[in-house]
């Protein structure tokens, strides 16, 4: 709207038929329009994602490599607020140029997925692993019982195979804190069985007898 009533101020300002005037004009148009055309697509970005509507104002989102709730979303940029409470300044250029994760969309609805992985020796019955896990999640506070807790078997290493475990929760907005109690579940209930949830390295060390060398020298 300023530009608009600029251009059509100008024809009637003193003197901007002279050369001087249209010379400065000129230059002055050159300046801004080389000053601005970051803004110029962070305002087109702005308004592209306005009608996305991807997040919304309280939403938690992950953009690049930020995770955080939003706390302003304007024609220019958006601010995200992290755990650490973390004011962070985004370019609505670079959320519309990236993917964005909405964590709170869907997951106040259908439910968001926490995921933890460990690793446990074969010593141990796959069914007892997987029955623990989920005993530990059913036991968390905020995780919910509906969708039930499922487990993924990811890999089977030399001594140890891999177990994700899934669980559900509808408070995205704590995820950080029911996954860090979901954590502390897990250990504590491995503890308690007596089972342990690190790969212990076996390394061989080979020594060489001195004597033995000597002799053959």
């Amino acid at each position: 709207l300023w530009v608009l009533a600029l251009v059509i101020m100008f024809p009637h300002l003193p003197g901007s038929d002279s050369d001087a005037f249209k010379g400065i004009s000129v230059f002055l148009g050159v300046l801004i329009s080389l000053g601005s055309s970051s803004a110029i697509s962070n305002a087109i970005a702005g308004i592209v994602i306005s009608y996305m509507r991807p997040f919304q104002v309280g939403d938690w989102i992950k953009s690049g490599e930020i995770i955080g709730a939003v706390i302003e979303k304007n024609a220019l940029v958006t601010r995200l607020k992290t755990i650490n409470n973390e004011d962070i300044t985004i370019p609505n250029s670079a959320i519309l140029s990236g993917a964005t994760m909405n964590f709170s969309s869907i997951g106040k609805e259908c439910g968001l997925a926490l995921n933890v992985r460990i690793k446990v020796r074969y010593d141990y019955s796959d069914n007892l692993i997987e029955e623990l896990l989920i005993e530990a999640a059913l036991m968390t506070n905020g995780i919910s019982p509906t969708p039930h807790p499922y487990i993924f078997q990811i890999s089977l290493d030399e001594l140890n195979a891999t177990y994700e475990l899934n669980a559900y929760t509808f408070q995205p907005e704590h995820m950080y804190f029911i996954k860090s109690d979901l954590v502390k579940n897990i250990q504590n209930t491995f503890k308690q069985s007596n089972i342990e949830i690190f790969s212990t390295q076996y390394i061989e060390i080979k020594t060489v007898s001195i004597t033995k060398e000597k002799n053959k020298l």
